[in-house]
């Protein structure tokens, strides 16, 4: 019996011990056809234990990650969103450049209908810094729902 290809063949991570790339931009990103590229639905990621470290004191910064994302063609494959993700562990970058930049390369991987991105980064100083982005209004009849990741007051 004959499956349809689901893009899978072409993966080189899932199944597979895969070392943690050392930054961003050695990770491999990975798509797979969408199983549904004519209906209109949200995947939702959340990486609640997001790790990046300050480009001045190289100190440890965490984030609460939420990516929403509304695919056309293609979806992201979840190891190596992982792995991406993990990727930022000792890569240097103020909490702006590191939440638009992961926006940024899963925009141009997927082309997605739609995308937005929430990272809740807990304080440095006592002070929280959330980046919010998206890449426009969402689409109509898709439901979105809140990232309900609450405001800081001991966030965690």
């Amino acid at each position: 019996m004959n499956r349809p290809d689901d893009g899978s063949h072409a993966l080189t991570q899932l199944g597979r011990q895969i070392a943690p790339p050392s930054s961003p931009e050695e990770a491999v990103l990975e798509r797979v056809p969408a199983p549904y590229p004519d209906k209109r639905y949200m995947v939702r990621f959340t990486a609640p234990e997001f790790t990046s470290l300050c480009p001045i004191t190289g100190q440890p910064d965490f984030a609460h990650i939420v990516l929403d994302y509304v695919p056309d063609q293609w979806i992201v494959e979840s190891k190596s969103l992982k792995l991406f993700l993990t990727s930022f562990r000792n890569h240097g970058a103020f909490h702006e450049a590191c939440s638009v930049q992961i926006a940024n390369t899963l925009v141009e991987l997927l082309n997605p209908v739609w995308l937005r991105i929430g990272a809740y980064w807990y304080p440095r100083g006592g002070i929280p810094i959330d980046v919010f982005w998206q890449t426009g209004e969402p689409p109509a009849g898709v439901w979105i729902p809140a990232q309900d990741v609450p405001s800081y007051k001991g966030r965690g």
